[in-house]
């Protein structure tokens, strides 16, 4: 018989990591640090004595996202193992317990807040609210129960760039940052549900209501197009509010219509098989590109 490895093999401070979802991490803190530098409106002064602040909210958010993620995968410890992609996780391998990760998660959470209130209050108000729905909205409530999960749900990966606004400016009275909300929004469903599609069969199996599950293929690809459609209109209108202009409206359009291209592809592609998975899983790598380069731009118009 082949051996296995012991439940312990891995040593803890990798499966923290695991547990805090890095790679989720990063998008979260590149849109939190947009935020902050796009809320300096263009003054280098603003943005010198905002430097420090700004690290420690982004710091503080990242702290808080990776106790939401651990206290995710205690609740989804049920679940984890029967989909390929997170069977390998710490808890359906054994080698964490779920109070722990529980005690873990929280206290991130807490401290996590507790560093993006040193740079501002609202700073971590709107960390802890985007830390708070994502465990409690999306993990607890939404997510095994609605098709409409990711959709409500999504509303906790926005808040980043209200974090790193209210870092610099002390608060989020402005409409640009929550019109950067309402993008990060309506990007979340297109999103996961490209993911979806070439993970319906995980997805099916731990009877999770995902887009693909519950209406097929066909009718997921066409919400994805669907949302686009509103999308690219809406980032469109960060052009009408200082300090973005036509540089940003430039790179709005052209991005959304490089991921508009590859959901297009996958609308017409055959409804199953290798060309279906490779599309789908194009537009979802174009959709990480795209969000990471959308707020790349805001930064840039209003620093030139």
């Amino acid at each position: 018989m082949k051996a296995t490895a012991a439940p312990h093999a891995v040593p803890l401070w990798r499966d923290l990591i695991a547990l805090a979802k890095p790679r989720i991490i990063l998008l979260l803190a590149i849109t939190c640090l947009c935020g902050g530098l796009v809320a300096a409106k263009g003054n280098l002064e603003l943005l010198q004595l905002s430097a420090l602040p700004l690290a420690w909210a982004t710091l503080g958010l990242c702290v808080a996202a990776a106790g939401a993620n651990s206290v995710n995968m205690a609740w989804d410890r049920d679940i984890d193992p029967l989909m390929r992609r997170t069977a390998n996780r710490p808890l359906p391998q054994g080698r964490l317990g779920h109070r722990f990760v529980y005690l873990w998660g929280s206290l991130l959470m807490a401290l996590g807040t507790l560093l993006a209130a040193t740079a501002a209050p609202w700073a971590g108000v709107m960390n802890l609210a985007g830390a708070l729905f994502y465990v409690f909205i999306y993990t607890m409530l939404l997510k095994r129960r609605t098709v409409q999960n990711i959709v409500i749900g999504g509303a906790a990966g926005a808040f980043p760039p209200l974090v790193g606004w209210a870092a610099v400016q002390g608060d989020v009275s402005h409409p640009l940052p929550w019109l950067m909300f309402a993008i990060i929004f309506a990007w979340t469903p297109p999103h996961f549900w490209a993911l979806a599609l070439f993970m319906n069969a995980d997805y099916t199996k731990a009877k999770i209501p995902m887009y693909p599950v519950v209406h097929g293929a066909a009718a997921t690809r066409v919400m994805i197009v669907r949302y686009l459609m509103v999308l690219v209109p809406l980032t469109l209108l960060g052009g009408l509010y200082a300090p973005l202009g036509w540089l940003y409206s430039l790179a709005a359009l052209s991005l959304g219509l490089w991921w508009s291209h590859a959901a297009w592809q996958l609308l017409h592609a055959p409804r199953q098989g290798m060309a279906a998975d490779t599309l789908a899983r194009l537009t979802f790598r174009r959709s990480l590109f795209y969000l990471g380069w959308l707020f790349v731009a805001m930064v840039v118009d209003s620093l030139v």
